[in-house]
């Protein structure tokens, strides 16, 4: 075996280096991908020690950006898009023509071309969707109508963002900015017309490709690839299903560069976009969900190799500049395009907070325009240094917010008793004023059971006390099923058990009981002893899917634990004795009172 193996010395460098720092970075409460982009910093060659394979990193950075965008578009949801398409379609536009107009601004400042500016603004305009998912879902902000806002507004950038992904190629091409390579199909037109098309009909080729390929995929693809995953399904091999997904992704994703000329990135997007509309959707992204964080890794830690740490001395003035523009312009500009559409001040601060930073389109954006030879490499590192602070800066953010909006709306009640309009009429403005109906508040139930989870397990354990007429709730962190229980009218919390304060908000300690439906053994440890920790007499019950389990969970407080495996061997022996030892006649237990799930739950995480 030779010695020499750069592929695997890369990886291997790149994963153990991103675990040790996202570690780290997640320690001090922030964003894992902090740290991955400080691992790939220190691969780099522009920092001492060992340096990965300059050639192969970006290779298997285009990797992870497929599965990162195929990721994104099995997780883009039309319903919601158009669920607040009145703020979060003009709203997104609007900011992301302010953004893009600094950056240029900046880019024009320092002396860089039309096109590298126009890229270093848009690269500033859109936000992360890994960094805006996690901070809305640590404050159980996704499923209240700031949420929805937030991530109609991100599914909107994103879209934006494509079609550039499309477009700056084919502009790049023409009037000698940047040495993009010839669209293929308007060159040959040209020679065999004699026509010159120019820059329109250099972009009209483009997107009649574009158009072809997103036709194909709605005609042929919503049918081809939702069949195929219907039909490897039923196998019943798990190994097969995994690997069909991965084939779907990476194929659709490469034939859609080579016949059409369309990006890497946007064909993964359809592709997952297609299968999105299919109800094997969520078992697709569980089971493509570690590859594609491992390559989503590899993606920043080859984004980080390209940084070079030496700008933060020689340009720190133009730092300041792209991190003023991401954190206070971008979050001023949403701010007060929120306040023009009359919604509350809370919806105003939440949105600014969570639109202050950017991320994975940004990096993309930036390697492309290098790649073009529009952006300078100065751009792409201020791109990378301005990334890096504000997703750092971003948490801080979110609380400046939250101090905020107390003196805000003090403010903004004095003035309403200031006016001196009669008193009828204060009161009416006031009560005209946007108000907040989706704050998360604590339940009001006591004596009460806890539900942890409403999956296979949990929606059985769920409907039964609903049939009992038994007072509980539901802690789920699943934004599809925190819907439906909600239209159903069973009462929520949206979040992580494991946390003390979605614990707190679910009354622990007047309840009776707690149900830890996950299947997640380490998690539910964690809930069973914070449970005993905090009400000493509630009872706890379990699942498990092993003996080392059961005694793991009994050890950290809880009273009963099931093993699922087990129970269903002893039901199989009962109904073998009934069978063999003529016993008691059978009862399969689905008689009229037993409440069953009325639909077919998406498989569980193991």
């Amino acid at each position: 075996m030779p010695h020499d193996t750069p592929l695997i010395s890369t990886i291997v460098g790149g994963l153990v280096l991103a675990f040790i720092f996202g570690a780290f970075a997640h320690r001090l409460r922030m964003p894992p991908l902090v740290g991955y982009l400080i691992a790939g910093v220190l691969v780099g060659p522009h920092t001492p020690g060992y340096v990965a394979d300059q050639s192969l990193a970006p290779e298997l950075a285009e990797i992870g950006v497929i599965l990162l965008m195929f990721g994104v578009g099995l997780h883009f949801s039309l319903k919601d898009l158009l669920s607040v398409r009145g703020i979060a379609v003009p709203g997104a536009i609007v900011q992301i023509a302010f953004a893009t107009l600094l950056g240029w601004g900046l880019g024009a400042f320092m002396g860089w071309s039309t096109g590298g500016s126009l890229v270093f603004g848009l690269a500033l305009s859109v936000a992360s969707t890994v960094v805006l998912l996690k901070a809305l879902q640590e404050r159980r902000l996704v499923e209240t109508e700031r949420g929805r806002i937030a991530v109609g507004w991100l599914i909107v950038e994103d879209l934006a963002m494509v079609l550039a992904l499309v477009l700056i190629p084919a502009a790049a091409s023409i009037g000698g900015e940047g040495h993009a390579p010839v669209e293929p199909l308007s060159a040959g037109l040209s020679r065999l017309f004699g026509l010159d098309l120019g820059i329109g009909g250099m972009i009209a080729m483009t997107l009649v490709k574009v158009a072809l390929f997103v036709a194909l995929m709605l005609v042929f693809g919503r049918k081809l690839i939702p069949w195929t995953m219907h039909r490897i399904a039923h196998t019943g091999s798990r190994e097969l299903f995994r690997l069909g997904v991965l084939a779907i992704a990476l194929g659709v994703a490469f034939g859609a560069a080579k016949l059409f000329g369309v990006s890497l990135a946007l064909g993964a997007f359809f592709a997952g976009m297609v299968l999105a509309e299919s109800e094997l959707s969520h078992r697709a992204a569980q089971e493509s969900l570690p590859l594609r964080d491992a390559f989503a890794v590899l993606f920043f830690v080859s984004v980080g190799m390209l940084f070079d740490p030496n700008i933060l001395i020689d340009k720190p003035l133009p730092i300041l500049a792209t991190i003023f523009i991401i954190v206070i312009g971008k979050s001023v500009a949403a701010f007060l395009i929120v306040l023009a559409f009359k919604k509350p001040l809370g919806t105003a601060l939440t949105i600014s907070a969570s639109l202050g930073q950017i991320g994975e389109f940004s990096f993309i954006l930036a390697a492309l325009g290098v790649e073009l030879g529009l952006l300078p490499e100065e751009g792409r590192d201020l791109i990378l240094a301005g990334a890096i602070i504000s997703i750092i800066l971003n948490p801080l953010l979110f609380f400046l917010c939250d101090r905020m909006r107390p003196l805000l709306d003090g403010a903004k009640r004095e003035d309403v008793m200031a006016d001196p309009a009669p008193a009828a009429d204060a009161i009416a403005a006031q009560e005209e004023m946007p108000r907040e109906d989706d704050e998360v508040h604590p339940t009001a139930l006591s004596g009460h059971a806890i539900l942890v989870g409403y999956g296979r397990v949990g929606s059985i354990v769920g409907q039964n006390l609903r049939s009992s007429a038994t007072p509980f709730l539901v802690i789920e962190d699943s934004d599809k099923r925190v819907g439906d229980l909600k239209a159903q009218g069973i009462e929520i919390l949206s979040g992580n058990a494991v946390m003390r304060e979605t614990l707190d908000l679910a009354n622990l300690s007047g309840a009776r009981s707690i149900a830890i439906a996950i299947p997640n053994a380490f998690e539910a440890c964690r809930i069973a002893e914070q449970a005993r920790s905090v009400n000493p007499s509630i009872l706890i019950v379990a699942r498990a899917h092993s003996d080392a389990e059961v005694d793991e969970l009994k050890q950290y407080g809880a009273d009963t634990v099931i093993m699922g495996e087990r129970e269903i061997a002893l039901g199989m022996v009962d109904r073998l004795a009934q069978v063999h030892h003529e016993s008691v006649p059978y009862e399969d237990g689905h008689g009229p009172d037993t409440i069953m799930p009325t639909d077919d739950p998406p498989p569980e995480r193991e």
